[in-house]
């Protein structure tokens, strides 16, 4: 099994900027991307962006594509989300996913008041 622990998040205002942390343990092996997603309240989870870790490639939802900046550590197992000029709509859960897993963490909480 794979241990996922997340961490950033916080209250912010509109156009300020946050930076969410993820640390996979266990059997990570296996993992050859590892993600970001997010889910609002009353709506489903949802793409954020991902790295692969075979080339650091980064894929990116259009929503936040020039705002947010995905980073990672392929052998500490570790992603980052830099995300800056935030908007209330980006308020939610954030969860880091590692792919060939079934492995969710707790989430951390972004508000963005307007």
């Amino acid at each position: 099994q794979v241990q996922l622990v997340e961490s950033g998040g916080g209250l912010v205002e509109a156009g300020g900027s946050l930076r969410l942390s993820c640390a996979a343990s266990g059997r990570t092996f296996s993992v050859r991307r590892m993600g970001w997603f997010r889910q609002a309240p009353g709506k489903g989870r949802e793409f954020v962006a991902a790295i692969r870790w075979s080339d650091s490639s980064t894929d990116y939802a259009d929503s936040v594509k020039g705002r947010f900046t995905v980073s990672g550590d392929s052998v500490k197992n570790t992603i980052a989300l830099q995300m800056t000029s935030l908007k209330p709509e980006d308020t939610a859960v954030y969860y880091c996913h590692p792919s060939r897993t079934t492995a969710w963490g707790r989430g951390t909480q972004v508000t963005v008041s307007s």
